[in-house]
């Protein structure tokens, strides 16, 4: 067996994609009598800054020779768009089943999707394990793609992505797909299928607006429904069609941390108290600090996040809940979060029992006094209120969603229900 990763074939500006290119090489693999047991779409660290949208690296597993692969995934980094200086490609090419990478490369997969990491780092691994490297520019791409032919070996959470990619010369140009096919094939298919639309506002989440060669991609847990909802679409012509398996929807970016204790560039799901009333600040954002003791983190939803805001605005001071999300500038960006404790009563003035009416301070430390009755009360008293929230689960709309976060519909969070379901 051998394994090829690939990545940083693609650009912002001119499009391109990386997931084609390990497309394009499968045919070729297959053009040369090889067989393709399975392509790997990786989403790796979301955070890394120079990433174009989903932060993807890609492998091909086969059984065609190391060499001969080797040369063919040398012609398809010809397709990567250098023309852009952002754009560094990068392959490596691996003499073993995808199974069987040393241990440190399997565990380099999973820092790449937690932690920033380095050329140099990879480079070094890569010649340590005896695999073949490729490059070109100054060869960033080899950290995704070392991660891609390790990222089989160290994860065991898969889902699938079938995508249609458009025939070249639409490339750029406006999509044909008709919304209303989506959302109809997406519907009988969901829950096995998810994130193909935004299911409040019936966005078509599946079709990208950037450049790239993709038409669109559905995504879910079973590839044979994903399949079923690509060929229900009705949309212009389709060059060719790849399942990848892949680790999106997957939440394995995320690691345990307390408020104390995040790094920047890194994913996290942290307990806390919320500290204080949310604010939203200019631009629509909503901010809401948590604390640990003294310790406190502020976490954000942003303004594309949309309804998921009024969620975190109805959070109280003393909240119990656990936050998800990517730590960047001291800041943590909401994906999801779940409501563990409410605060169900505020301190409040009594009334009298006899009149009815707001009792009067009787002075420092003294209680309250009805000033008509003369009947007291020692101090404040709890005051049941409305909330807008129950415990649970809240998360944002599939149109906010990172690529590799899991959405709530796959289930197995822990102890609590999904009050928007």
């Amino acid at each position: 067996m051998t394994v090829v990763g690939l990545d940083d074939t693609d650009s912002r500006e001119t499009g391109m994609c990386t997931t084609y290119a390990a497309a394009e090489l499968a045919d070729r693999i297959r053009d040369s009598g090889g067989r393709v047991e399975r392509l790997l779409l990786v989403r790796l660290n979301p955070a890394v800054e120079h990433k174009t949208r989903g932060n993807a690296a890609l492998a091909v597993h086969t059984d065609l020779d190391a060499d001969r692969a080797r040369s063919l995934a040398r012609d398809v980094l010809g397709l990567a768009q250098t023309d852009d200086p952002k754009t560094n490609p990068g392959a490596v090419v691996a003499d073993c089943a995808p199974d069987d990478v040393p241990p440190r490369v399997a565990d380099f997969a999973v820092e790449a999707i937690r932690q920033i990491q380095d050329r140099t780092t990879a480079t070094l691994l890569a010649d340590t394990a005896g695999f073949a490297r490729l490059q070109r520019g100054n060869g960033r791409g080899l950290v995704g793609a070392l991660a891609a032919v390790g990222a089989w070996a160290a994860l065991d959470d898969w889902t699938y992505e079938h995508i249609a990619y458009r025939e070249p010369d639409r490339w750029g140009t406006e999509r044909d797909v008709d919304a209303e096919s989506v959302r109809a094939a997406a519907d009988r298919h969901y829950s096995a299928v998810w994130d193909t639309v935004d299911r409040a506002s019936g966005y078509p989440v599946c079709v990208p607006r950037t450049p790239c060669p993709i038409l669109y991609g559905i995504r879910g847990d079973d590839p044979d429904a994903c399949r079923a909802v690509a060929d229900a679409i009705d949309s212009e012509p389709i060059d060719r069609a790849a399942t990848f398996v892949t680790n999106q929807g997957t939440d394995v970016h995320l690691q345990d941390g307390t408020v104390g204790a995040v790094a920047e560039d890194s994913a996290y799901r942290v307990d806390g108290t919320v500290a204080a009333a949310p604010e939203t600040r200019e631009g629509g954002h909503v901010f809401v600090p948590i604390a640990d003791g003294e310790t406190r983190l502020q976490c954000a939803a942003f303004e594309p996040t949309k309804r998921f805001r009024d969620r975190v605005r109805a959070l109280r001071e003393g909240d119990e809940i656990t936050v998800c999300g990517e730590v960047t500038d001291g800041t943590l960006k909401l994906e999801k979060f779940v409501v563990r404790e409410l605060v169900r009563t505020e301190p409040a003035t009594p009334t009298c029992p006899d009149c009815g009416a707001t009792m009067s301070s009787a002075g420092r430390n003294q209680g309250y006094r009805c000033r008509d009755c003369s009947t007291s009360a020692d101090g404040k008293v709890d005051r049941p209120i409305e909330r807008d929230l129950e415990p649970g689960w809240y998360e944002v709309p599939p149109v906010a969603r990172r690529h590799i976060a899991k959405p709530l519909v796959r289930g197995g969070f822990d102890g609590a229900t999904h009050p928007e379901r």
